[in-house]
């Protein structure tokens, strides 16, 4: 089986605003490591709906940078955001940039959000597999397009929150896991689409075999606390085809199984 291995280059990165369609593989820096103290308190589900916010978000954040897809948008729409952020928080959960969860972890950024979604070119009655359940918003995202979605979370108190929160608000397609997710899953591949919420310094091999053919795998690659390139792997039979998507800023993804 042959698999692509990235070369990686110095990105110039372009301003949050003033993204041009004749630059799409330019994309702004979005989740900034951080190691801020666990936070233990649970997101407050029953929240306002704030569809207006989501709306504003939307039209600023996301259509203003060239991200198009309908379903995509749709669900952005749709889901939450404030649900999956601690309560200290929910007065920032719609702005333009990351926050913090605990443990390490953070909430991607709105657009970075769409933009991976996007990326997967996600069909009705597919699989996907996420890497990094984190506070869950991203699956939650997915589920609004897909039938099945898998995700697996290193961090045991964060994939029992997020468990929690899916429960709250009714979405049942969503199965988590907790465990080291450079393995994948195996006993549900083969996967339509694989997305990676945090950054590994390779490919992990086990993710491109349980890629299905014709299968999609977008990850950020690169140091840790580093700039690191957003890859989308296409699988075509034995092969794979890469595309740089620009340069992106994730934590790290770990490989300690935590049970806090």
């Amino acid at each position: 089986m042959k698999a692509f291995v990235p070369t990686f280059i110095a990105l110039t990165l372009l301003a949050l605003a003033g993204c041009q369609p004749a630059q799409p593989t330019e994309i702004p820096p979005t989740d900034t490591p951080d190691t801020p103290a666990p936070i233990t308190e649970t997101p407050t589900v029953a929240a306002p709906l704030r569809a207006s916010e989501r709306e504003e978000m939307v039209m600023r954040q996301i259509t203003g940078r060239d991200v198009s897809d309908p379903e995509t948008l749709k669900a952005m729409r749709a889901v939450p955001r404030h649900a999956f952020v601690p309560e200290s928080l929910q007065d920032q959960a719609y702005a333009d940039h990351p926050l913090p969860i605990g443990y390490g972890q953070t909430i991607s950024q709105p657009y970075i959000v769409a933009l991976m979604t996007e990326a997967l070119d996600l069909q009705p009655g597919e699989r996907v597999l996420e890497i990094g359940t984190g506070s869950g918003y991203q699956a939650a995202v997915l589920a609004e397009i897909v039938d099945e979605v898998y995700t697996i979370e290193i961090v045991g108190a964060l994939a029992e929150q997020a468990q929690a929160v899916f429960a709250d608000l009714g979405y049942d397609r969503i199965t988590v896991k907790h465990a080291d997710g450079y393995f994948g899953w195996e006993e549900y591949a083969p996967f339509d689409a694989i997305i990676v919420t945090a950054a590994p310094d390779h490919v992990p091999q086990p993710l491109l075999n349980q890629l299905a053919d014709g299968g999609r795998l977008v990850i950020p690659v690169g140091p840790p606390g580093g700039y690191q390139s957003l890859w989308l792997y296409t699988r075509a039979g034995d092969d794979y085809q890469a595309e740089n998507l620009g340069g992106v800023i994730f934590v790290p993804l770990t490989r300690t199984v935590r049970d806090e």
